[in-house]
């Protein structure tokens, strides 16, 4: 890739982190100056929201432009939760763009204490476990802690949605668009769990998710094929 069709790409990698920032600040998926979203670049880069900057808000030149150590080369200074994206990245080599949102019904979903680790929610409906893959919780850390990066590297790259406990999702994708995506798909089913608690919803069958599993060709690492217990009594 020459020079100039470097710098175009980038700058409308730029403009495409502005739109779907905005998009999800003015629907309340992630309220004042809460969230982060970065983009990998084919350098090993990468582009992320500033700290302390409202996604919907956003201003291209100033966006954040780190080498492939997480150095800053350009914008203003990075938000604090370069560890987390990092550590992703890290874990799922195909991933080029991590969204982090305190999408509301997600962070209550992540304080409930029959939440299963490896489970965060139940199979409820084909796109969620299409879109995300599943959700795995991680135990609760100050944001920015760098400590929060050994517990995603824990995960060993099977996730690709993961809960922070009181805090918020966080979500890889193999291009923003579906990072983003995969967080409304994780949101919307965190709300509909939290509808439905406690009126012995019916969920997907094991055979149900079999066969998306065989059609779409879906990794599900919590899913094995039995039955999951959702922690509270459907009785």
């Amino acid at each position: 890739m020459s020079q100039e069709s470097r710098i175009s790409e980038e700058s409308r990698l730029r403009e495409e982190i502005c739109r779907y920032g905005r998009s999800l600040f003015e629907r309340g998926l992630t309220p004042g100056s809460s969230g982060n979203i970065s983009l990998r670049l084919p350098d090993g880069g990468w582009l992320v929201t500033p700290t302390n900057a409202s996604l919907g808000f956003l201003d291209p030149a100033r966006i954040s432009r780190l080498d492939g150590e997480g150095r800053l080369l350009s914008g203003d200074k990075p938000t604090k939760e370069i560890p987390l994206h990092s550590a992703l990245y890290e874990s799922r080599g195909a991933a080029r763009a991590i969204v982090h949102l305190h999408s509301t019904h997600a962070v209550a979903v992540s304080m409930l204490p029959e939440i299963d680790p490896k489970a965060v929610l139940p199979p409820l409906t084909p796109y969620y476990l299409m879109r995300t893959g599943g959700t795995a919780l991680v135990p609760y850390f100050r944001p920015g802690d760098p400590a929060v990066a050994d517990a995603i590297r824990g995960l060993a790259g099977r996730y690709s949605s993961v809960l922070l406990a009181n805090h918020g999702p966080v979500v890889a994708g193999d291009s923003l668009e579906a990072a983003v995506f995969a967080t409304e798909e994780l949101e919307e089913t965190a709300k509909l769990y939290l509808l439905l608690r406690n009126l012995n919803p019916r969920h997907l069958s094991p055979a149900q998710v079999q066969d998306l599993v065989s059609h779409f060709g879906l990794t599900l690492p919590e899913y094995d094929g039995h039955d999951h217990d959702d922690g509270h009594d459907h009785g």
